[in-house]
């Protein structure tokens, strides 16, 4: 009936698309294509090509799993999945979180896994994006996977913080010292966590763990890259990285900004943060690194630094400004960290997907 329907008139074409079980075109996205183009190989694997092993990690793959399904590309997002099944999880995401890096080995000549720990980050974006796509797609094995793999992230990556609650950790190896537990505020998206929290503990109170994370890790409204908890201190400044914010802090304002209007502790969270848009006004661009503790900061961070934080500026008087730096010092094809930067940042900002306040993804092929 439906192809019956497409046959009517092209008024009609664009309700055909948009039909829930419609295999509808990827939408026209030039940025998607051009990270596609320079970044991403024929048989599914991102390659961040500043690194001379040509690395590949299972951050890459889910950003452009997610990257995948807000253009409705069908045919990437399988190959990016059967890559990084196939190369970082042994054929099985429900079995095996992936492996966080792979690459050329020049010790052994090999290509191959380079690190066997899990990057939490990217297994939650991963999970994340399987959910949506099953739901958007109508693919029932893709919601069966990302169940899956959700349940696997709660055995091995998260944990009871003594004192705090329940957190995820960083990865499933080296982040458990108890008394103390190591943690990066950017690995925890409240919207991510929060579409999780439909599948019931530990994702519903780990859900409710993260606004106090993201606050009280910075004291100053600025977020740092690692922080550390102990059970009888409290938060405290990581003794590894120190309390330096740079590149992996500029996602939590990314994140934030990206949060639904009504969703539960926003505008809690945006107050909080608002340092971080004053002096980027001040300074006339977000700083490239910045002391969590003192509010010290050094140099300016590149044009995809700016695209990170559109979201975050968008209902402030700072937004245009870093909107036209972004489009004067647009990011190189082959910069795989600033490409992403951008394709969430400006992204959003263009429309190109929303999250609901409960955190499941709407993408502008979705809705009428």
């Amino acid at each position: 009936m439906r192809g019956l329907l497409c046959l009517l008139g092209p008024w009609l074409l664009g309700l055909c698309l948009l039909a829930p079980n419609a295999q509808a075109a990827s939408v026209e996205w030039p940025l998607w294509e051009r990270f596609k183009n320079a970044l991403i190989s024929d048989d599914g694997r991102v390659i961040d090509v500043s690194d001379e092993r040509m690395i590949t990690t299972s951050e890459g793959q889910s950003y452009a799993l997610f990257f995948a399904l807000v253009a409705n590309d069908q045919d990437t997002f399988e190959r990016l999945l059967a890559w990084t099944q196939n190369n970082l999880a042994e054929s099985d995401l429900g079995a095996r979180l992936p492996a966080w890096l792979w690459g050329h080995d020049e010790s052994e000549d090999r290509w191959g896994v380079l690190d066997a720990n899990s990057a939490s980050d990217a297994d939650l974006w991963i999970a994340y994006t399987l959910l949506e796509a099953g739901n958007l797609w109508q693919r029932r094995d893709y919601q069966v996977l990302g169940t899956r793999m959700a349940r696997l992230i709660a055995d091995q990556e998260v944990t009871n913080l003594e004192g705090f609650g329940p957190m995820l950790l960083p990865g499933k190896r080296g982040f458990a010292d108890p008394p103390r537990w190591r943690v990066n505020p950017s690995y925890v998206p409240p919207q991510i966590l929060s579409r999780l929290s439909a599948l019931g503990a530990p994702w519903d109170a780990v859900a409710e763990n993260v606004p106090a994370l993201l606050k009280e890790t910075a004291p100053q409204g600025f977020a740092p890259d690692w922080a550390a908890w102990r059970a009888d201190e409290g938060w405290q400044v990581d003794p590894e990285h120190g309390a330096e914010g740079d590149y992996d802090a500029i996602r939590v304002y990314l994140w934030l900004g990206m949060l639904a209007k009504d969703a539960p502790g926003r505008e809690a969270l945006l107050v909080h943060f608002a340092p971080m848009a004053l002096l980027t006004k001040r300074l006339g661009a977000p700083p490239e690194s910045i002391d969590a503790q003192s509010g010290e900061h050094e140099a300016l961070g590149n044009a995809s630094f700016s695209a990170a934080l559109l979201p975050f500026l968008a209902d402030t008087p700072f937004l245009e400004e870093q909107r036209q730096r972004l489009l004067d010092n647009f990011p190189a094809e082959d910069a795989y960290y600033a490409q992403v930067l951008t394709l969430f940042g400006l992204g959003w900002d263009q429309g190109r997907y929303r999250f609901a306040n409960d955190g499941t993804l709407q993408p502008e092929w979705s809705s009428p």
